[in-house]
């Protein structure tokens, strides 16, 4: 069993993986001023409230798109497995062919993502994480990963607009009784919810058109359960996806 840990903008992602299972997945906020022993203490309190003893991790693995938070996290984890944590990076095979210009450039959490695919789904396919920002990405009929798009996402999107209006209050991301809003919340709920549905339609259709095939689609990040249901596209919900990627890459390093 390994402690897998995904490090985002918003949102850190906590979970232990055995075998082909996921035992458990929990977030905590990413917060850049907490210090090791901080986060030491939360990922171990994670640990007990599902029954699970540090003596049983065989390892630990992170992938981080927040530099400045990876090391405390990194010592942190050490700390409690009395062990070197693996960090997704030059150096850490991974088997995915990058078809970028910088492959340097492309984040550890759309590499991660990729190689659960390229495992678990057919493809070509779209792989669509939903976070701060909702990333979209392309892999090939030949397994390489061949680029794709960012997007603000729908919380920056809400925030967003009512930081830049003198007259709109702040929002939760959820559908509205009806599409077209009766009153000020319920618009702004139609506009950021539906719009980013159909945002994703339409970006998925163009995709879908440049590639000339047809391609499975993949769904995973904290905003993915609640909206993708209402975009039209058969889209496959996976939450795991992203631990199932950190124990496909950790035992590849082993």
């Amino acid at each position: 069993m390994i402690l897998a840990v995904d490090i985002g903008n918003t949102n850190i992602v906590v979970g232990c993986v055995e075998g082909n299972a996921i035992c458990f997945e929990e977030r905590l906020s990413t917060v850049s001023t907490r210090t090791e022993l901080e986060y030491a203490i939360s990922f171990k309190n994670i640990l007990e409230l599902h029954g699970i003893q540090t003596g049983s991790l065989d390892g630990g693995i992170i992938s981080s798109v927040v530099p400045p938070v990876t090391n405390t996290v990194k010592h942190s984890m050490e700390k409690i497995l009395g062990r070197e944590v693996m960090v997704i990076g030059p150096g850490v095979k991974t088997g995915l062919n990058i078809l970028m210009d910088d492959p340097r450039q492309v984040g550890s959490d759309r590499i991660v993502n990729a190689v659960a695919v390229i495992h678990e789904y057919p493809v070509p396919a779209a792989i669509i994480d939903m976070g701060t920002a909702t990333t979209i990405c392309v892999v090939d009929e030949k397994k390489n990963y061949i680029g794709g798009a960012i997007i603000p996402g729908a919380r920056i999107a809400a925030d967003t607009l009512t930081a830049m209006t003198a007259q709109l209050p702040k929002i939760s991301i959820e559908p509205p009784a009806r599409l077209i809003g009766k009153n000020t919340v319920d618009c702004m709920k139609s506009g950021v919810f539906y719009g980013n549905a159909a945002l994703l339609d339409g970006m998925l259709e163009r995709i879908e058109e440049e590639m000339g095939q047809k391609l499975t689609m993949i769904a995973t990040g904290g905003l993915a359960k609640s909206l993708i249901p209402h975009c039209r596209h058969e889209i496959i919900l996976d939450d795991g996806l992203l631990l199932k990627g950190l124990k496909i890459i950790y035992d590849k390093n082993q």
